[in-house]
């Protein structure tokens, strides 16, 4: 906005030169589909948004409005690829080992590890972190419990010997 004062004198509506007018609309190539026309769009969807005016400068949009300019509709999201289920089971089975069944736990989780990751080789499934996760620390029960048999048998072997020494007494 100008400002009209002496030091700043406001131009003369004949100072700015005349807009040009507008071309002519151009006519469709031959073989070319002509334009909608106006209104000949088919309604919105179910529960897509109804289209409102654009809300003039300065005013706020209304609380919860969506955004007048145009938008495409929404499609959703697309369908997630199926996990496999033996890659979950392995995982699953892995981690019973530790706080449930020690040692038939970590056999099921690595067969099933195996299998699964047999199976993702060959399928567009998820699941090969899961599947990887449950044969690691399948093998890693498996091999604690082989090292607790080992320590137990080493342990019970070393009682029988110093009871033998000593011939039954303390």
């Amino acid at each position: 906005m100008s400002d009209p004062t002496p030091q700043n004198p406001a131009p003369e509506p004949d100072a700015y030169p005349p807009v040009p007018p507008a071309p002519a609309a151009a006519q469709p190539a031959a073989g070319a589909y002509p334009p909608p026309a106006q209104g000949a769009y088919p309604p919105a969807a179910y529960g897509a948004p109804a289209s409102t005016p654009a809300p003039s400068y300065g005013a706020a949009p209304a609380y919860g409005a969506a955004p007048a300019y145009g938008t495409a509709a929404g499609y959703g999201y697309g369908a997630q690829t199926k996990t496999n289920t033996l890659a979950i089971v392995s995982l699953i089975a892995s981690i019973a080992a530790f706080v449930i069944v020690p040692f038939v736990g970590s056999i099921v989780g690595v067969i099933t590890g195996h299998m699964s990751l047999n199976q993702l080789k060959t399928s567009g499934e998820q699941g090969r972190g899961m599947a990887l996760a449950g044969t690691i620390v399948g093998w890693v029960g498996l091999g604690l419990a082989l090292l607790g048999i080992i320590a137990a048998i080493a342990f019970f072997g070393f009682f029988f010997a110093v009871y033998q020494e000593t011939g039954g007494t303390y």
